[in-house]
């Protein structure tokens, strides 16, 4: 059966990471899609993925959000989104395929298909995994970008470096130390001849934006200050070379999607998954730890990963053999 044009619902809670996986994926088999956000209160927030919707989201009957006539796919993603992808999974029966994006801690029969990143260890007949978390910056894509810089970007001497800061989380801290550190190693870039294009992130503390700052202030650059629409997608397709924080999976997935390559910085902390997943860039050729000084730029080649054309593809399979 053809997906082209066909429909799909992304369902998350909103987060720009989340919907970015389920945008990658949704475009890369040409859907139609809408976006679905779900904000489960009380009890069921707290019960999430294991409980049902409530009943006043009325699925399935008019006037809800999740009403038919039902999509030909739906994609979620996220502990809170997982209650209502089954519920819709009831409801729509053959009508709709359900994707799950990560593990969804119910179990693989929850959807027709999950995936998770290899780092993440699940497994089952209809699990896939790939290296890298998918996103929406295709080939294609990032051809047209690199096509069409902004003004002020196409200004800017190369060789070009995007540094792209994300902050603490869970797992990985900014404690003054490693902000004095990565500072450092962006320093001694800056004493090259090379340009920087600079973003952060909702996490980043303004401790760590202010040491960037004054340690790429001697080199021509871009320092994104959230006024404006995001310079982020130009940055990476303009890119000869990245710098990206290993807190976040997605910018370190989308940064290897360029071809380009990339140091990885590491600030305090890690664990065993995400270990692993840098462990796996590391060993394939897209990336290297950021050094704590550079004398000099390397550059290196691998094939770009693009995760979310290999999803479309098992998507198609598993739609074929369902």
């Amino acid at each position: 059966m053809e997906l082209t044009r066909r429909t799909a619902w992304i369902i998350t809670d909103g987060k720009a990471g989340m919907n970015a996986q389920c945008i990658g994926v949704a475009e890369a088999l040409a859907l139609d899609y809408d976006l679905k956000q779900v904000r489960p209160t009380g009890l069921r927030r707290i019960l999430s993925p294991w409980i049902q919707p409530s009943p006043r989201e009325r699925i399935g009957r008019p006037a809800s959000q999740f009403a038919p006539p039902w999509p030909d796919i739906a994609i979620a993603t996220g502990r809170l989104a997982i209650p209502y992808l089954r519920a819709i999974r009831k409801s729509a029966g053959q009508q709709t395929f359900t994707i799950i994006l990560q593990d969804p801690k119910t179990g693989p029969r929850t959807a027709d298909l999950i995936w998770v990143p290899a780092h993440d260890r699940l497994q089952g007949e209809n699990v896939i995994t790939t290296m890298t978390s998918p996103h929406a910056f295709t080939p294609a894509r990032l051809k047209s970008l690199r096509q069409s810089p902004p003004a002020e970007l196409a200004a800017l001497p190369r060789p070009l470096i995007a540094v792209l800061i994300g902050g603490s989380n869970t797992v990985y801290k900014f404690s003054g130390e490693a902000i004095a550190r990565f500072a450092k190693a962006i320093r001694s870039m800056a004493e090259m001849e090379v340009s920087f294009m600079i973003t952060a992130s909702r996490r980043t503390p303004q401790k760590l934006i202010n040491a960037i700052d004054q340690a790429t202030r001697s080199r021509p650059r871009i320092l994104w200050n959230e006024e404006g629409d995001n310079p982020y997608p130009h940055f990476l397709a303009q890119a000869d070379i990245l710098v990206v924080t290993a807190d976040s999976v997605n910018m370190t997935s989308e940064a290897c999607a360029t071809g380009r390559p990339v140091y990885v910085f590491e600030p305090d902390g890690g664990s065993a998954k995400f270990d692993r997943f840098h462990e796996a860039l590391r060993r394939y050729g897209a990336t290297r730890r950021l050094p704590d000084t550079l004398s000099d730029i390397e550059y290196w080649d691998y094939s770009p990963l693009d995760s979310a054309s290999e999803i479309a593809k098992a998507v198609e399979q598993h739609r074929k053999e369902r």
